[in-house]
C-alpha cells in the first residue's frame, strides 16, 4: 500500500490498476473500470511554479512533460508522447541540452504549474453573497447572527459583498447607501427573470438601457456605481452588513398553526443568481445559502404548506408519489446550469432538523463544486466551526479556487466515459471520447467553478484496443499516457495551470494476472465501487445494489483468487486483494447504499461529500477507524468489530460524519465516581484524556467539521458505536457474551459469514 500513498504525494492520483489491463476484453474482465481518483489542487509543497506559459503540443494540444522524447541535437525537436507529433522548440528554449534542462522535463516533476505573468485574472476580488431564510425561529436567528457577525469581522478587505434575506418574500439589501436601510422586494411565489431583476433593481435608472447584447458587468454596458450598490468591499460595507445583521429579525408573516412557513428557497436563489450573472460575471463568486427548513413557495418548493402533509421520503421517492420532487429539481437543474455559464458556486449551509430539500438542490451544489455543511441546528458545532474554516487562512485554510476548467488527455488506445464528482461537462466532444457514458461523459473538458485543496474526481476510463497478436503486441509501447490539466484561478487571483503527467505499464495474453494483481490499489477500487454504486442508485431505475456489489465482488474473487474448482476450503486471495471483501461488505451496509433510516436529504448530504472527497477520507466513510485505549497498551488500531468492545477500554471510532469516543462499562462506572480527580489516579486521568485530543486534532483538521459524540458502553449515544460495528456476536449466537464484552441485536450477517459464502461462490 505504501507506494500507491507514494505515487498520490507525487501526483495526486491513485488508480485501482496500477498496472493496467492492455485490451478491451482483459479490461472487462478486470470487473472494476481502469480509473483515476484524482486532487487537482492537493498542495504540493516542493513543486515549482514556472512564470511562463506552457509549451503545447501543436496537434494534440497537450503540454511538453518528462515522457516527451526529447531530440537536444542542433535541430531541437520534442515527440508528443500522445500522438507522436513532432514539434519545433521556439526561439527561448534553444539553449536547453541534456545538462541544461527546462523543469518541465525533470523526471521528478510529473506534477508541475505554470503561472504566465500575463494572465491577470480579469477580476481578482472574491465574491461571497449571503443569502439568508429568515423563516426560522428567534433562537436560531441569534445563533445564525452571531457566526455571521464572526465571520464579518474576518473577511478579506479587499472581497465583496452582498446580502439577501428571504421568507414569504425575497429582500435583496442595498449595502451601498449607508443612510438608511434600503431594500428591493421580490415576491416568492413567482418566477423572476433577469430583466425583472435589472430593471426593479434600477440598474438603468440614469441612464438608458443598451438595446442589443447581453448587460453583464462593467464591460457590458453596466456602471461600477450601479454595482456597488449591491456588492460592496467588505472594508467600507462592514458597518451597514453589521447594523442590518444585528437587527436581522424573523419573517413577520404570520404562520396559521396548521401550517409550515412560506419560504421562498427557490425564488431567492435564482434573483441570487441573477444579481451576480449582471454583475460580476465570470469572476469567483460564491452564493451562500444559509437554509432552515423546507422551501414552501414558488419555484423549486419541495413540500406543500399544509402541515398535515409530510416531506417526501425515499419510500416517495421510489414510488414516485413525491408530487412536487420532479419539477424542484428541474428547477434546480436550470439553475446550475445558469450558475455554470456564469461561472458561480452555490454553497448550501443547511441546519434544520427537518428537511430543507437538499436531494433537490444536489444538483446545482455539485455542478458548481460547492461546498454543502448539512447540522441540526445553526447553534450547533457542526455548522459553527464549518463556517470558521471556510473563512480560515494560514495552514488549515480550505484554499477556495475558482474558475477551474479541467481536461484529459490520453493514449490513443485509453477513451474516457466521464466524471463522477463535483464538475459539469463543457461538451468538448472528440475521438478520445467513449460512447459508453457514466457521470459526466461526452466530453474532455469540464467546468470546476469552485474547487479546494482535497475536491477530488473520480475519472472512469475504457480500453479501446482490440486483441492483437502477441509478435505485434511485444514490440509495440507497453506504456498508456495520461495529462490532466486543471486550468484555475488561485486565491491570490491569479489564473494557473497544474499539469500531471502519467505513465502505466500495460499486460495482456496469459500470466498477466499476477502483473494486475501487483498493481492493485484495494483503497482506490472500494472508492470507486461505492462512487460508481452510489451514481447508479440515483441514476437508474430498479437497481439492485447489493446484488450489483456481490456479483461484482464474486467475479473479482473468481478471477483473482487462488483456488482449486469446488473447493471453498482452498480459497484464499493475495494480500493486494484481502482487505477487498472486508471493503464491500461495510459498503452494502454504509449508509451510501441503506438508505433506511436515512432521509433523502441526508442521504444526498453523504453521497454529495464522497463524490468529492480524496482515497483516504473516503475510506474512512465506507470502513470507519477504530482505535483502542487500554491501561495496558498505548493507543492502537483494532477490527471494527462488536468483539473490540471491553469494560476496561476506550474506543475512537472515526466515520468521517461523526467520531465517537465511547467508554467501557467499568471505565464509565470509575470516571463517574470521580476517580480522574484524585491525585493519585493520574494515569487514569490520562487515558480520558488522551482519546478526547486525538478526537479533537482530527476535527481541527476537517472539513466540514464532523459531530462529536461521547457516550458509554450500554448508554443511549453508544449506538453510534455499534450501528458502524461488524455483527459477530449478535442476539441469537450461540455463545455467551465476553464478560464485559457486547452484543448487537440485529440480523445482519457477520463479516465471517458473509466471507464464506463469497468463497463458497467463488470457487464454482
Amino acid at each position: 500500500m505504501t507506494e500507491f500513498l507514494e505515487l498520490e504525494t507525487q501526483d495526486a492520483v491513485r488508480m485501482p490498476w496500477n498496472v493496467l489491463p492492455g485490451s478491451k476484453s482483459e479490461a472487462a474482465q478486470c470487473v472494476i473500470p481502469v480509473s483515476a481518483i484524482y486532487t487537482p489542487l492537493k498542495p504540493f509543497p516542493n513543486t515549482p511554479t514556472l512564470p511562463y506559459a506552457p509549451l503545447r503540443c501543436r496537434n494534440c494540444r497537450s503540454v511538453l512533460n518528462p515522457f516527451s522524447i526529447v531530440d537536444f541535437s542542433s535541430t531541437k525537436i520534442w515527440i508528443c508522447c500522445f500522438c507522436l507529433q513532432r514539434n519545433h522548440f521556439p526561439q527561448n528554449y534553444q539553449s536547453i541540452s541534456e545538462t541544461n534542462m527546462p523543469a518541465e522535463l525533470f523526471p521528478q516533476y510529473t506534477t508541475i504549474e505554470y503561472e504566465s505573468p500575463t494572465e491577470k485574472a480579469a477580476m481578482t476580488n472574491p465574491v461571497f453573497l449571503f443569502v439568508i431564510d429568515t423563516c426560522v425561529i428567534e433562537e436560531e436567528i441569534g445563533y445564525l447572527k452571531s457566526s455571521l457577525l464572526q465571520v464579518v469581522g474576518t473577511l478579506p478587505e479587499n472581497c465583496l459583498i452582498g446580502l439577501i434575506t428571504f421568507g414569504t418574500y425575497v429582500h435583496v439589501h442595498e449595502l451601498g447607501f449607508g443612510q438608511i436601510p434600503k431594500v428591493y422586494v421580490f415576491k416568492g411565489s413567482k418566477e423572476v427573470s433577469k430583466d425583472q431583476v435589472l430593471e426593479q433593481m434600477g440598474f438603468f435608472a440614469n441612464k438608458p438601457k443598451p438595446t442589443t447584447g447581453v448587460i453583464a458587468g462593467v464591460r457590458d454596458g453596466l456602471s461600477q456605481e450601479s454595482i456597488s450598490r449591491f456588492l460592496l468591499p467588505a472594508s467600507e460595507c462592514e458597518f451597514t452588513l453589521n447594523s442590518i445583521l444585528e437587527e436581522l429579525q424573523r419573517d413577520p408573516w404570520p404562520v396559521p398553526a396548521d401550517q409550515r412557513a412560506a419560504r421562498c428557497t427557490g425564488t431567492a436563489l435564482s434573483v441570487a443568481a441573477h444579481l451576480l450573472g449582471i454583475c460580476v460575471p465570470g469572476s469567483g463568486a460564491r452564493i451562500m445559502a444559509f437554509l432552515g427548513g423546507p422551501s414552501t413557495e414558488g419555484p423549486g418548493a419541495i413540500v406543500s404548506k399544509i402541515l398535515s402533509e409530510p416531506i417526501r421520503s425515499h419510500k416517495d421517492l421510489d414510488k414516485d408519489s413525491a408530487p412536487l420532487y420532479h419539477k424542484a429539481v428541474k428547477f434546480y437543474e436550470g439553475l446550475s446550469k445558469q450558475l455554470v455559464h456564469q461561472g458561480h458556486v452555490l454553497d448550501v449551509f443547511a441546519c434544520a432538523l427537518e428537511q430543507v430539500g437538499l436531494a433537490e438542490l444536489k444538483v446545482a451544489n455539485e455542478k458548481t463544486g460547492g461546498l454543502v455543511v448539512l447540522a441540526e441546528s445553526f447553534g450547533h458545532s457542526v455548522f459553527k466551526d464549518s463556517l470558521k474554516q471556510v473563512f480560515q487562512s494560514g495552514g488549515n485554510d480550505l484554499g477556495l479556487s475558482s474558475n477551474g476548467i479541467f481536461e484529459v488527455n490520453c493514449s490513443k488506445d485509453v477513451k474516457v466515459q466521464g466524471v463522477i464528482g463535483p464538475c459539469a461537462s463543457l461538451e468538448k466532444k472528440g475521438p478520445l471520447c467513449s460512447e459508453v457514458v457514466v457521470g459526466q461523459g461526452n466530453t474532455t473538458a469540464w467546468k470546476m467553478c469552485g474547487l479546494d485543496k482535497t475536491t477530488s474526481l473520480c475519472l472512469i476510463f475504457e480500453v479501446a484496443k482490440k486483441e492483437n497478436p502477441d509478435a505485434i503486441a511485444q514490440s509495440a509501447n507497453p506504456q498508456f499516457y495520461f495529462q490532466f490539466l486543471t486550468y484555475y484561478q488561485h486565491p491570490s487571483g491569479q489564473m494557473r495551470l497544474r499539469v500531471t503527467t502519467l505513465s502505466r505499464r500495460w499486460v495482456a495474453g496469459p500470466g498477466s494476472v499476477q502483473d494486475l494483481i501487483a498493481g492493485f490499489d484495494q483503497e482506490a477500487a472500494a472508492v470507486v465501487m461505492s462512487r460508481q454504486v452510489s451514481f447508479k442508485m440515483e441514476t437508474e431505475t430498479d437497481f439492485d445494489p447489493i446484488r450489483w456489489l456481490d456479483k461484482s465482488l464474486i467475479h473479482i474473487c473468481s478471477r483473482f483468487g487462488d483456488y482449486q474448482k469446488d473447493s471453498p476450503s482452498s480459497f484464499t486471495l493475495s494480500p493486494r486483494f484481502s482487505i477487498f471483501p472486508q471493503f464491500m461488505f461495510h459498503l452494502r451496509r454504509s449508509q451510501f447504499v441503506q438508505v433506511f433510516g436515512n432521509s433523502p436529504d441526508e442521504t444526498a448530504y453523504f453521497r454529495m461529500i464522497l463524490n468529492r472527497e480524496n482515497v483516504a477520507n473516503s475510506v474512512v466513510m465506507i470502513q470507519p477507524s477504530l482505535i483502542s485505549y487500554s491501561f495496558q497498551s498505548g493507543p492502537e488500531p483494532v477490527l471494527l468489530d462488536v468483539a473490540a468492545i471491553a469494560a476496561d477500554r476506550i474506543l475512537l471510532l472515526d466515520s468521517f460524519f461523526t467520531i465517537v469516543v465511547f467508554h467501557g462499562s467499568t471505565i464509565a462506572q470509575w470516571r463517574k465516581a470521580g476517580y480522574h480527580e484524585q491525585p493519585e489516579h493520574q494515569a487514569f486521568a490520562q487515558l480520558l484524556k488522551t482519546p478526547r485530543e486525538d478526537a479533537e486534532a482530527i476535527i481541527r483538521e476537517r472539513f466540514p467539521v464532523p459531530r462529536l459524540v461521547i457516550c458509554d458502553q450500554y448508554g443511549s449515544q453508544a449506538r453510534f458505536m455499534l450501528a458502524k460495528l461488524n455483527p459477530s456476536a449478535t442476539y441469537n449466537s450461540d455463545a455467551p457474551p465476553i464478560p464485559g464484552g457486547d452484543i448487537i441485536f440485529t440480523d445482519d450477517v457477520s463479516f465471517e459469514v458473509f466471507l464464506d459464502h463469497l468463497q463458497r461462490l467463488a470457487v464454482h
